[in-house]
């Protein structure tokens, strides 16, 4: 069987696994199985007989699916061990649009994963209250605008501005007209408006998890009930060698990867992996959630509000709306931060508030010896721009990448953590901007967020988009031109110049080709049926 997975970058978005099948015979006379990367074929019925993994949850039966897929009947046998008894967080409701990639390489079937889900779409995200009280931004999925030949949307934007005849940015996203005016449909017409559509889910994570779980049981991964008490490690070299149950049960494997949430029982608590804590820049350290009732219709959109000591998320589902209180414990008490979100819900309450304890920040190695971690385990993040579930997807992509052999090449474990690093390190710089960039001095929180000192690879983005109004997008980024550009000028900076490539093409014709930009889109999206409408033609749980 080749497997060919293919990297590709998507606007806004991260990796994507593209499965291309067929069936070979060797001369030998066996099936043989294996995937080719970046040009290299290699073998899945090699030395890896068995991979384990610690842990459910949504990462761990993402993992398991993503291997049993790529792998085959022919590669390792994949075991899960998971406890009924550990809960999992489960308030990760919201994504990004790596995860229609995901589902795909799955073969998931749309309308069968949102009933099952309880899914709504979701077109970007509101900001309130950031810049400062009474200010609102959006941050759309897809582009702004369309490039005029080889200037840049954004070029003749930022110059319109300078020149003082500026439309909003809104005026020229598809996602941000459609999720103001409540509507959605999927992309459509190749070279239209539509075709920019660029959507993701909200959904109820523990249904998430539950439906990966079936998904993977189906094609034959092996669940364990059980919760781990010893980890048993090879004494020549140090790899993992197999995890005994409480009940004794003795399970043994090649390679292992840890989904076991904050605990990382195994990349931490046994390979000695060291945590790089961010609290200096993201103080936040505590979230209480609560889901309650839904009183109108689902919006196409989450919510974010910024509040006193921290931010409200809002995030609509079928069957309710998920709330919570991200907050720092150093500003506010649990019972304030359990008060100040209670008071700001709309709806009853379906549950108790709960608290979430949790530390930001990443591993300095994600992967030593035949461990690697995934995850809660791998690091985290406040949900503030719905990364958890991709950074699950990117590391699982970079595995198929760099899959290993039983002795596990410190050469493409170096470049894992390397590419990792990066990639947590980059959304953490998005996340810090949206905090340090700001005109709310109210409270002692949100005066020591813009005093406080930023990493040197945020301050140099900043200092050229005050200088010229660029954005970019490194190779590997998560977020594309578009996110920068909505954030920078929804925190209220202000460039001080634009790009001079803008000069490519007169003030004149600029004015006419972005007029006919934001009509065009104006008239596109009248078309577009409700988001509540079209839910309950295709995906409702209802039917």
């Amino acid at each position: 069987m080749f497997l060919t997975c293919r990297r590709r970058l998507l606007d806004g978005a991260g990796f994507f696994l593209r499965l291309d099948t067929a069936m070979t015979t060797p001369k030998s006379g066996h099936r043989d199985a294996f995937f080719v990367l970046n040009g290299i074929e290699m073998t899945t019925t090699g030395p890896l007989r068995k991979i384990v993994i610690v842990g459910g949850g949504t990462a761990g039966w993402m993992v398991a699916n993503a291997l049993s897929k790529v792998l085959g009947k022919s590669g390792p046998a994949i075991t899960l061990i998971e406890s009924e008894e550990i809960g999992t967080v489960g308030v990760g409701e919201a994504t990004i649009p790596p995860i229609l990639a995901f589902n795909a390489l799955l073969g998931i079937n749309e309308v069968e994963f949102m009933k099952e889900t309880q899914a709504t779409f979701k077109l970007g995200i509101e900001f309130v209250d950031w810049l400062r009280i009474g200010h609102r931004y959006f941050h759309p999925f897809g582009i702004y605008g369309v490039d005029a030949g080889a200037v840049p949307f954004e070029a003749l934007w930022q110059r319109s501005r300078h020149l003082g005849t500026p439309r909003p940015l809104n005026d020229f996203s598809v996602c941000a007209r459609a999720a103001a005016m409540g509507r959605f449909m999927r992309p459509a017409g190749a070279g239209g408006p539509l075709a920019h559509l660029a959507y993701a889910y909200h959904f109820d994570a523990t249904l998430y998890a539950r439906f990966l779980r079936k998904y993977a049981e189906a094609a034959g991964v092996t669940r364990i009930e059980g919760r781990i008490a010893h980890t048993s490690q090879r004494p020549d070299d140090g790899f993992i060698e197999a995890v005994t149950t409480q009940d004794g049960r003795r399970i043994e494997a090649d390679f292992f990867i840890d989904c076991s949430g904050f605990h990382a029982l195994l990349i931490g608590g046994v390979m000695g992996a060291k945590f790089e804590d961010w609290n200096h820049w993201l103080p936040n350290d505590r979230a209480v959630a609560a889901p309650s009732a839904n009183m109108a219709p689902p919006t196409p959109f989450t919510t974010s509000t910024s509040r006193t000591a921290g931010w409200q998320w809002r995030i609509p589902l079928q069957h309710r709306t998920g709330n919570g209180y991200v907050y720092s414990s150093a500003h506010s008490s649990d019972q304030a931060a359990q008060d100040l979100l209670t008071t700001n819900i709309a709806g009853d309450l379906l549950a108790e508030p709960r608290v979430i304890k949790f530390r930001t920040g990443r591993q300095r190695a994600f992967w030593i010896k035949n461990c690697l971690a995934l995850g809660l385990a791998s690091g985290f993040m406040e949900p503030l721009e719905s990364t958890s579930i991709h950074l699950v997807q990117a590391g699982i992509a970079r595995l198929l990448e760099m899959l290993p052999n039983r002795s596990c090449d410190p050469a493409d474990i170096r470049r894992y953590n390397r590419l990792m690093t990066t990639e947590y390190d980059s959304i953490r710089d998005f996340i810090i901007l949206h905090f340090h960039a700001t005109e709310r001095r109210d409270t002692q929180y949100w005066r020591s967020l813009a005093n406080m000192s930023i990493p040197d690879t945020l301050a140099e983005r900043i200092d050229i988009y005050r200088h010229s109004g660029r954005v970019f997008r490194e190779s590997d980024d998560l977020f594309s031109k578009t996110s920068w550009l909505a954030v920078m000028d929804g925190q209220g900076l202000v460039p001080q110049a634009y790009d001079p490539l803008a000069e490519g093409v007169s003030p004149e014709q600029a004015q006419k080709h972005m007029e006919h930009i934001a009509s065009v889109q104006a008239a596109a999206v009248k078309t577009m049926p409700s988001h509540h409408n079209y839910i309950a033609k295709y995906c409702s749980t209802a039917q």
